[in-house]
């Protein structure tokens, strides 16, 4: 076995700071101070941002009223239209006097409901498109702002 010496030094004349308290409350009121203004801060943005969104959310749910009663005033005006159009064409049925000419009258009614229905269906999706984009528009809209502000930060 062998011994392993090893070298000790002794430190004789070596100063260590003194300990300030004045100087340490000065510091944990300076960090104090700043936290307090970053919380500040951050809940300014937070007030501002839910402002926003909650703006965003009034506007699409107007929106969304405003489209909504469109539609109903859409789909009540072609419910409208189809039973106008069920008893003219009743009244039409009624006068018939041969078979040939109530096939001819039925088949020209039901050719014209298809047009016409298809033809509303046409009306109600692009009201139904424009709605979507309508709706969302706000919230869109509010989101791209965010998004804006904090790729500029």
């Amino acid at each position: 076995m062998s011994k392993i010496t090893g070298k000790t030094e002794t430190i004789e004349n070596v100063e260590f700071p003194t300990f300030d308290p004045s100087k340490a409350a000065e510091q944990v009121r300076a960090v104090a101070d700043q936290s307090v203004e970053q919380s500040k801060e951050v809940f300014s943005k937070l007030s501002s941002d839910a402002e926003t969104a909650q703006k965003a959310f009034e506007s699409t749910f107007e929106m969304a009223k405003t489209t909504s009663n469109e539609m109903l005033l859409k789909t009540i005006a072609a419910l409208q239209a189809n039973a106008e159009a069920g008893f003219t064409h009743l009244e039409a049925l009624v006068a018939v006097k041969t078979p040939s000419e109530f096939f001819e009258l039925q088949t020209a009614f039901l050719r014209k409901q298809i047009e016409k229905s298809a033809e509303q269906a046409k009306g109600v999706q692009a009201l139904m498109l424009r709605a979507s984009e309508d709706v969302s528009k706000p919230i869109k809209d509010a989101f791209e702002k965010a998004l804006k502000v904090r790729k500029a930060a």
